[in-house]
């Protein structure tokens, strides 16, 4: 039965469950039996944000594409974008707390919150505007990011006016816009107050006075102006909205300094009259960066979509951010769905499973920390960045390429960039998703591998995919991260693409044999220099599995500036994920799993349930070859040489040197219910049966360094038919073997405690008496000649009265060979 280390074949007789059939299981990986492809957060359920839920008068759906707005439901919508709260531009707070590598992700605002904890670095940060008319009032709803503490944030939204002259917002904000009145929600007392004044005198508007509640659970603010103040009608009304932080002890807005401390703001420089908003609403034109332009992104950042926010700030004026709202759509109850984006780069809002905090926390670095860091940006609501084709969607759906940013970058580092682009329009068309990951520098674990299968969720959400056409890639920290993400979960993708990357583990590099990798290096690399990344590749080489690495002449950022990747484009391709190969290389790393996040890596392919004898802390390798698909392995070919030149970017020209290694045609072999099993610091392992073409007593080679149970799984139904039974008085069954083994002894667990134990030299039979009424669950330990376990799990239903049911032959009732 085994060669070398004897193993312990495990048949798991319980039908293994398959995929839901529902919208998002179609767009999602799937499998007819045995483990899903990816980690289970991937599979998860959409979480219910409270900053999305809607109460009282509100019914319409959010957005959730930024910079956005609809009508919808008789309600006037506006979604902002994420920690776009930077403030004007003016000079950075020499104590800004923000990771200092944060060199692609900078605001363009110099703006930092005061350092007490209530403010959580996030006070005043707009997600959502809106605007309804109702019978008597005309109903507006704020929500922010983070609401600790109400007392400390206030907002202003200019109504009215006209275009070309602009007035102050009231209460020291130190900003104008074209404005008839103004209402400010502001703290008073106990609770938040509303004034709606005449633009340019203050004056208070007669009629009555707006009402204010705050759901500080949903981090919304409603306010209700009666009509008797101010009524809209059915006209188009132009409206202009800021949010600031508010001091109480002067009855106005809080105005920035030189440096944060506990209870001021900084990053106004020497500004004499800095603004008090750090975010603006109505902002539909904002530009994306341009990695190509590197003295512009970092003379004018715009990662965080706050470019024309902080320019616009810092000369006091926000006139060229406005809504100009329909009331008569309103009433009329029309849907319009004009001003959001349907395709090219779009950022998106991901209502996580997962918040360990309000706001940011920019006091820990997940570099130089990993392992369980919970990144910058803690809430519930995350960014993230996709890129819908321009084309007819496929009919099968659209492809999907995960395309992770670098270090010191985030969300939109690749948003109007061709590494985007090209990517998303080859062959039918292809969704491009790059996750925040919660921060700059998470190298895709814990909270930041998470918010990965998180985001490619929620697209699967939203969008129809192909769920077979799926790849892998990303720059610099991305490149890590394609090595790491590949190697954990080889069975979701079907091509990586790894720019200025290498893995820090070569051992994981054995789970690629079934995904070929490109690699785009650079010859003069500080950051990952050559021996690096020749090893990774040497790695690849040594076990004979398909890759190239390209060495092109430059340093860590020249492929980034010269922007053109139709050639990685090519090869990411339209090849779809081969989910059962004959041969299946997967190593697990404990270390790397987050059980409490739905984040673990223990299978891949037909293998699930791969535990290291010496875990948490070791790796445990398994290679399984099943001899039941008729094929042997592809020939590599020898290593291979040569040279190129890219061109069509930036660059006119980069030249660059290829390494390679390809696989020949794909051999027949005999067919035979065979596995051969290799491992190394394996303590089980569960091979999917029918995945893996083999029959539920397959002959077994092992060899292993130490004890294995190979689990089979998927060889039987769960429970007898309604109309059968087993006599609960007296049930009768043959043992199951390995061919050429016999039964040696036998111990027999019902529903967990144990009902009989047996030695012989051949037990042939065991007999259950007095067994429970209904459902029961049966365990057979049955050890064999060899020295090796069958563990079969049955469960049955017991009747009161019948004839005894005997099985006869060589197999359980309901077994499939």
């Amino acid at each position: 039965m085994a060669h070398g280390m004897a193993g312990r074949l495990i048949l798991g007789l319980v039908a293994l469950a398959l995929l839901p059939a529902s919208a998002m299981a179609s767009s999602l990986p799937s499998v007819r039996s045995g483990a899903r492809p990816g980690p289970g957060i991937l599979y998860a359920p959409a979480a219910n944000a409270p900053q999305l839920q809607n109460t009282g008068v509100w019914k319409a759906p959010p957005i959730l594409v930024s910079g956005a707005t609809a009508y919808r439901s008789g309600e006037f919508l506006y979604q902002d974008f994420l920690f776009d709260d930077g403030g004007a531009k003016e000079q950075y707070d020499p104590t800004d707390p923000r990771i200092s590598g944060n060199t692609f992700s900078k605001t363009n605002g110099t703006y930092t919150y005061p350092t007490a904890p209530a403010y959580a670095n996030n006070a005043a940060d707009f997600v959502e505007v809106r605007v309804k008319p109702l019978a008597d009032a005309t109903a507006f709803r704020v929500t922010l990011n983070t609401l600790k503490d109400p007392s400390l944030v206030a907002f202003s939204v200019a109504i009215g006016g006209t275009p070309g002259v602009s007035l102050p917002f009231p209460d020291g904000a130190n900003v104008r816009a074209p404005a008839d009145m103004f209402l400010t929600v502001h703290p008073a007392g106990s609770g938040m107050v509303a004034d709606l004044v005449h633009a340019g005198s203050d004056a208070p508007v007669a009629g009555g006075s707006p009402s204010v509640s705050v759901d500080t659970t949903r981090r919304q603010i409603e306010v209700r102006v009666p009509h008797s103040e101010w009524d809209p009608g059915s006209g188009v009304v132009r409206l202009a909205a800021g949010v600031g932080l508010w001091d109480k002890a002067a009855g106005r807005y809080l105005i920035p300094q030189a440096a944060a401390d506990a209870t001021h703001p900084g990053g106004a420089g020497t500004a004499t009259s800095p603004p008090a908003f750090f975010n603006v609403a109505f902002r539909t034109t904002e530009p994306y960066p341009h990695v190509s332009d590197a003295a512009g992104t970092a003379t004018g950042p715009a990662w965080w979509r706050d470019h024309d926010q902080a320019n616009a700030l810092a000369t006091g004026d926000i006139s060229q951010f406005h809504a100009d709202v329909d009331f008569g759509k309103l009433k009329s109850r029309v849907s319009d769905e004009s001003g959001v984006p349907r395709d090219g780069p779009i950022d998106r809002i991901l209502a996580s499973h997962f918040e360990t905090a309000q706001g940011a926390d920019f006091s820990h670095a997940c570099l130089t920390a990993q392992a369980g860091c919970k990144g910058a940006y803690q809430s519930r609501l995350q960014p993230y960045a996709i890129y819908v084709p321009r084309k007819t969607r496929p009919a099968r759906g659209y492809g999907m390429t995960l395309l992770l940013h670098s270090l010191g970058a985030n969300y939109n580092q690749f948003s109007a960039s061709n590494n985007q682009s090209q990517f998303g329009e080859r062959g039918p068309g292809s969704i491009v998703i790059t996750p925040e990951g919660r921060g700059p520098d998470g190298f895709y674990t814990a909270w930041a591998g998470a918010d990965t299968f998180e985001v490619w969720a929620d697209v699967a959400r939203h969008y129809k995919l192909d769920p077979n056409w799926s790849v892998i890639a990303g720059y610099s920290m991305g490149g890590f991260g394609t090595f790491k993400l590949g190697a954990e979960f080889p069975d979701l993708f079907s091509r990586a693409q790894p720019t200025v990357g290498t893995s820090t583990d070569q051992n994981v590099l054995a789970s690629f044999r079934n995904l070929p990798v490109l690699m785009w290096n650079e010859t003069a690399d500080e950051l990952v220099p050559v021996p690096e990344y020749e090893q990774t590749a040497m790695t690849l080489d040594s076990l004979g599995y398909r890759y190239e690495l390209d060495v092109f002449t430059g340093e860590h950022l020249t492929l980034a500036i010269n922007d053109q990747y139709q050639p990685a484009a090519d090869f990411l391709g339209t090849t779809t994920v081969n989910r059962n190969p004959a041969h299946v290389t997967f190593v697990a790393d404990p270390a790397n799993d987050y059980p409490a996040l739905g984040f673990v890596a223990d299978h891949a392919y037909w293998l699930s349930g791969v535990k290291p004898r010496s875990a948490p802390n070791s790796e445990g390798t398994v290679d399984v070859f099943s001899h039941g698909f008729g094929v042997g392995d592809p020939p590599p070919s020898a290593t291979g040489h040569g040279t190129g030149t890219l061109t069509g970017g930036t660059i006119p020209a980069l030249g660059f040197v290829r390494t390679f290694k390809t696989w020949g045609a794909t051999p027949a072999a005999p067919r035979s219910n065979t596995l051969d099993v290799k491992a190394t610091n394996v303590r089980t392992v569960t091979i999917d049966a029918r995945r893996a073409r083999v029959g539920c007593a397959p002959r077994l080679n092992v060899k292993s360094d130490g004890p294995i149970d190979v689990v089979l799984g998927g060889c039987g139904k769960g429970l007898l038919p309604a109309r059968r039974c087993v006599d609960r008085r007296k049930f009768s069954f043959r043992l199951h073997h390995a061919r050429r083994a016999r039964v040696v002894r036998v111990a027999v667990y019902v529903n967990g405690k144990r009902k009989l134990a047996r030695r012989g030299h051949n037990i042939r039979r065991i007999t259950l008496k007095r067994l429970p009424r209904k459902r029961f669950k049966v365990r057979i330990v049955a050890t064999q000649s060899s020295g090796a376990k069958l563990i079969s799990t049955r469960t049955y239903r017991g009747c009161k009265k019948s004839r005894p049911k005997t099985h006869r032959g060589g197999r359980l009732p309901g077994r499939r060979r």
